[in-house]
């Protein structure tokens, strides 16, 4: 039971900067509709994420990815805003949120889906603006990374780098390795019943409104469990601090600041990674949302549409 608790104190801290749970996939809007990965009548489907294409057809292209755990609904009051004047591909990785997880149960992930958005993107003839949280946000720096030409701009949404320097600012990926390595047989080791009842802790470090929190632990219940721990270990060993310089696409970062938060890293100690972290990024703008957790669309959500539209403009 105690390597169970500490288990549980370490989730705790890594979620609040790794996960991006939210709400259960649910219908959008009257307009949206499922899309195939790739266009053509020959072309295959997405075999790791879906897409709904929603929006008005013709305009700008937006293409958002949620976070661990997620499903696209973490976009809800976004696609209600950017409707009217862009053409919105909201994209849901298998596994999560209730999804089944299809060919994401074995092996690695982030790389083949990297692969599938750009596949995407080339079949579809667009050149969008792309929006990621947390893990969205790596696969967005790390899309941009291998094929700039799929990303006109990015938003990415409380997204590091490399996370390990959260608890290590001296850390390397073969120095984390045997951290994750353990990561993933405690977390995988936790009986059914205790993981469930982790949720609810999870989520209030991930979100301050207390709503939200509920919608937060039951979409992170739903999500396959081996799919979670693959795709964090996964996003936990990967460093992209020496390809963000290579990265041309004008950027903005949100991130969170919430004084009141107790939990390891520190507000200051968080603020302080994230602008090393995208400091040598050629066109990048960081903005600071007071008052919120990782849900930055959920805890502040006037600044946070703020922020997005006019970035988008």
């Amino acid at each position: 039971m105690e390597r169970v608790m500490k288990v549980m104190q370490w989730l705790a801290t890594v979620v609040l900067v790794l996960a991006g749970v939210m709400l259960l996939v649910k219908p959008l809007t009257a307009h949206a509709q499922e899309v195939a990965a790739k266009a053509g009548s020959q072309a295959a489907g997405p075999t790791r994420f879906t897409v709904v294409d929603a929006g008005t057809v013709g305009k700008p292209d937006v293409v958002l990815i949620p976070g661990l755990s997620s499903s696209r609904a973490v976009w809800d009051a976004e696609v209600k805003l950017l409707t009217p004047n862009y053409r919105l591909h909201l994209v849901q990785v298998d596994g999560f949120a209730g999804a089944p997880a299809g060919v994401n149960a074995t092996g690695l992930i982030l790389p083949g889906i990297v692969e599938e958005l750009h596949g995407y993107i080339a079949a579809t003839g667009i050149h969008p603006v792309v929006v990621g949280h947390s893990l969205g946000g790596l696969l967005a720096l790390m899309l941009a990374d291998k094929y700039p030409g799929d990303v006109r701009k990015m938003v990415i949404v409380d997204t590091l780098p490399f996370y390990a320097v959260l608890f290590n600012p001296a850390a390397t990926v073969e120095a984390t390795k045997p951290f994750a390595d353990q990561m993933r047989q405690q977390m995988l080791a936790i009986p059914a019943d205790q993981y469930a009842g982790m949720q609810t802790m999870i989520a209030a470090q991930m979100v301050k409104d207390p709503e939200g929190q509920k919608l937060v632990a039951a979409s992170s219940g739903a999500s396959d469990r081996a799919v979670v721990v693959e795709a964090m270990v996964e996003d936990l060993l990967t460093d992209l601090r020496g390809d963000v310089a290579k990265i041309q696409a004008p950027t903005l970062v949100l991130y969170e600041y919430d004084s009141t938060m107790q939990q390891q890293p520190d507000p200051a100690a968080y603020e302080a990674a994230m602008k090393a972290g995208y400091g040598p990024m050629p066109h990048v703008t960081l903005v600071r949302v007071d008052g919120s957790r990782h849900f930055i669309m959920y805890d502040q959500p006037a600044k946070f549409d703020a922020a997005l539209e006019g970035f988008l403009k």
